[in-house]
């Protein structure tokens, strides 16, 4: 059966959504791919190598990036953990899981900074060594607020603040319902 989501009475009740694979997405990618606000308002796109503790990610960031001083004024950062492009068979549909959080700067005594270092280390080796001895470096926990999940055409999904799947989104043409809870 041919999946035909160019022709405007294409019924996408019938297409079946794939199941959701978010802590798998999130276990392969290595960096995460960040927007965050400048000051005018434009947004301002950058990634980098992330740490996990809980549902909550961290990165170590320098004050010199651009993103650093937009993450500690204006605290709104989409976050996108994105399928590789040679391991996608479709590069239209994906996998992507795209997070609204919430940035908190992490101080050096706050335990949270110990965890996150240990596994930003177990996960990228001895440079995170040198960047957490640097004066310029920074740690932000991110706390998720809500996201969504795409894993092919049809097939994308709500995810909630423990991305935890909602529900399966429906829309025609790229037009999705919101979701509220």
């Amino acid at each position: 059966m041919s999946t035909n989501t160019t022709n405007p009475n294409f019924d996408q009740s019938k297409v079946k959504p794939k199941a959701p694979k978010v802590e798998e997405l999130i276990n392969e990618c290595k960096s995460i791919m960040m927007a965050t606000i400048n000051e005018d308002g434009t947004p301002l796109v950058s990634t980098a190598p992330y740490s996990r503790v809980g549902n909550d990610f961290q990165i170590l960031v320098s004050f010199m990036a651009k993103h650093t001083k937009n993450l500690r004024d204006r605290k709104q950062v989409s976050f996108m953990f994105v399928e590789d492009e040679s391991a996608s068979k479709q590069l239209y549909a994906r996998h992507r899981l795209t997070l609204d959080t919430v940035a908190e700067l992490v101080e050096k005594e706050n335990p949270l900074y110990e965890k996150a270092m240990i596994d930003l280390k177990e996960r990228h080796g001895k440079v995170v060594e040198v960047l957490g001895d640097l004066e310029d470096f920074i740690m932000f926990n991110f706390k998720p607020v809500k996201g969504s999940y795409v894993n092919g055409f049809g097939s994308a999904y709500f995810v909630d603040e423990n991305l935890e799947v909602m529900e399966h989104r429906r829309g025609m043409h790229g037009a999705h319902n919101a979701h509220t809870k």
